[in-house]
């Protein structure tokens, strides 16, 4: 079982591993499976009015099924690494940046206390939020016990799924109505995007009103949200990386990492070995912005030699928690520049 994983982060999800064969329909019909899985529930103390009201009357979606097979299909399909730039040009829009200045101008005591609590730079928190659901605009509209049963019946991932599928039975049974549980077809829902399990384990009630509210509650999406880059291992003080000067010096075959990643690893074989910023300094690559001399950090050139080169450290790597995704990780550090400015 994934550790984390959130929104996107679960094309991590569906690119481990080997796939299980679909399962057929005249072997294994929707409502059959249903019943398995409310026995399951049931099992783990879903009460009986919950798995009603939440599998009752559920029904393939065959649109779900869809965009999880064009989701794998185009991954494994693409050679090469399609440029950075254009991405940027795409995701961190005018509109978005604006919107992460408001936001951030309107919210900024919020998340001051937030970042004094779970040492996450309050940009960053935002520039997730921001890149996640446009600042809670567009969260989604999918049916969530409905997508999440289709998914894990249809079997290509039926353990990640179905999990996924009993702890939403576990938040209805808390008391969260069906009509709150809607959001994308891959089974994230509300302002941070976050997974069922990744709710469960770790979304704050940041008011104290007694429900972790990441639907319409500005406060208990921030605390959320930073409680997920605490939990996945952030480093007080440190920061995502820096933008940094590469002469064409610079042996780049030497410095390639004789490590495999065991997640990820089309994403992690595009970075350098690790070394510290002092000896980067040492062979002449040169930070532009404020890092300390111990820190380590990989050299990333996301569109080659000769276009703006990086250097990222273990805070970069957290934001890969959120989405496996090098082009989604540089978008969320840049906007959150972006945003501080």
């Amino acid at each position: 079982m994934l550790r984390r994983f959130v929104s996107l982060p679960l094309l991590l999800a569906l690119l481990l591993g080997p796939a299980t064969p679909a399962v057929s329909q005249a072997s294994d019909s929707f409502q059959s499976y249903l019943a398995v899985v409310a026995a399951k529930a049931r099992a783990e103390g879903v009460g009986e009015a919950t798995v009603a009201r939440m599998l009752g009357d559920l029904t393939p979606n065959e649109r779900v099924i869809a965009l999880d097979r064009d989701n794998v299909s185009s991954g494994a399909t693409t050679s090469g690494f399609p440029p950075l730039a254009p991405y940027l040009r795409d995701h961190n829009t005018q509109a978005r940046i604006d919107g992460g200045r408001r936001a951030y101008a309107r919210l900024r005591p919020l998340a001051a206390e937030v970042e004094a609590r779970y040492g996450i730079p309050e940009p960053i928190v935002l520039a997730i939020w921001g890149h996640e659901t446009s600042y809670g605009a567009v969260k989604g509209n999918f049916d969530l016990a409905r997508a999440l049963a289709t998914l894990a019946w249809e079997g290509r991932r039926r353990e990640l799924f179905e999990r996924e599928l009993i702890d939403l039975l576990k938040i209805a049974d808390s008391g969260i109505p069906r009509s709150t549980l809607v959001g994308s077809w891959a089974g994230a829902f509300g302002n941070p995007q976050f997974l069922p399990s990744i709710y469960l384990r770790l979304a704050v009630d940041g008011d104290g009103d007694g429900v972790r509210n990441i639907w319409s509650s500005e406060v208990d999406t921030l605390h959320s949200i930073a409680n997920y880059f605490r939990d996945a291992g952030w480093r007080r003080g440190e920061p995502w990386g820096v933008r940094a000067f590469t002469p064409n010096t610079v042996d780049r075959e030497a410095l390639r990492s004789p490590m495999a990643a065991p997640v990820c690893p089309r994403v992690h074989s595009r970075f350098s070995r690790w070394l510290s910023v002092r000896e980067w300094r040492e062979l002449g690559v040169i930070p532009q912005g404020p890092i300390g001399d111990e820190v380590l950090a990989v050299l990333f050139e996301p569109d080659g030699p000769a276009a703006p080169s990086y250097l990222l450290t273990q805070n970069y790597r957290v934001i890969l928690e959120y989405n496996c995704s090098n082009y989604y990780a540089m978008s969320v550090g840049l906007l959150a520049e972006e945003i501080a400015r």
